[in-house]
């Protein structure tokens, strides 16, 4: 394919993070001539409705690849049903220091320490208002580094409050190893308080982490159900492993990402977006059987492009 052939060995020879930000530069520029050839190549219709929100297919683009929506119209052509931005905190950071993002093909994976970095909410909000949804739009909300975990639940609603109008659904991310402290709201009585305040808008999920143990994702699990949170995302990358630190994403978390999807199915019965190791139509076959409704991809997309998000939507049917 040309992509693994070609595509990918020109970007495998740059540092990780110059060539994400390389790409998304060029797809942010793609032409109407050359996004309709692609999307001739690689959309898919395989319409499904879930949380009352009906997509195209069910093979999502995951948080983090497009955290400022800088490249929301070429997503579509490459054969996405829908698409996640953010993590997006409310306020603008940098994120941690640079090296932090770590390729490690032999493994088909990538750790990653970006912190968070975005221009912040309200940035993302002005450029959400000039941009004609072509499929749904998932909007990632996190904390702000400088905000103590006390004030988390200010800092959600805020940019929950600023983006509100622009999302299909709203993911609350708790879950990234790469602020200190986000996990912690994982806690029953940190993330009640976070889920309270953000009512009175699109369906909001909630993303976890494929480290917590079973009896922490059903305490977690509990409070989703009585806020009446509409679907889980499951998982974020995972630090337990060899590499440098950070977390970790590919091929080697799908068996525990495959683990927490189907214990949140049995536990819960809520709606899931299985994400973690998806890197073949086999790998999004078993994330389906495990319970999941929709799947999104990010590793596996850097290592296998669009022909994998149209594998992935075809292999369902």
């Amino acid at each position: 394919m040309l992509f693994e052939r070609a595509v990918r060995p020109w970007l495998f020879r740059r540092d990780a993070e110059y060539a994400h930000e390389w790409t998304l530069a060029r797809l942010g520029r793609m032409s109407r001539a050359t996004k309709a050839v692609l999307k001739s190549r690689y959309a898919v219709s395989d319409p499904v409705t879930v949380f009352g929100v009906r997509f195209p297919n069910r093979v999502g683009l995951a948080a983090g690849m497009d955290k400022n929506g800088l490249a929301l119209r070429a997503w579509p052509a490459m054969g996405f049903g829908f698409v996640e931005v953010g993590t997006v905190t409310w306020h603008a950071q940098p994120g941690n220091e640079k090296p932090r993002v770590f390729r490690q093909p032999e493994r088909e994976a990538i750790v990653n320490r970006m912190g968070f970095n975005n221009f912040g909410a309200a940035a993302l909000a002005r450029r959400l208002s000039l941009y004609k949804r072509e499929i749904p739009l998932g909007i990632s909300l996190g904390k702000s580094k400088v905000t103590p975990l006390d004030g988390a639940v200010e800092d959600y609603r805020r940019s929950f409050e600023v983006l509100r109008e622009y999302g299909d659904y709203f993911a609350v991310n708790v879950s990234s190893p790469n602020t200190p402290g986000l996990r912690e709201l994982q806690e029953k009585s940190h993330l009640d308080g976070i889920l309270a305040e953000l009512k009175g808008g699109p369906p909001v999920l909630v993303k976890i982490a494929p480290d917590l143990s079973d009896s922490a994702i059903a305490g977690l699990l509990e409070v989703c159900t009585a806020r009446g949170v509409a679907g889980i995302i499951a998982t974020n990358t995972t630090i337990v492993h060899d590499g440098p630190t950070g977390g970790l994403s590919g091929a080697p978390l799908g068996p525990r990402a495959r683990e927490v999807v189907s214990f949140v199915h049995k536990e819960s019965g809520l709606p899931i977006i299985g994400v973690g190791g998806i890197m073949s139509t086999a790998d999004a076959h078993r994330m389906l059987d495990a319970g999941a409704s929709l799947i999104q991809l990010y590793t596996g997309f850097v290592y296998h492009g669009p022909a994998l998000v149209r594998g992935c939507a075809r292999g369902h049917r």
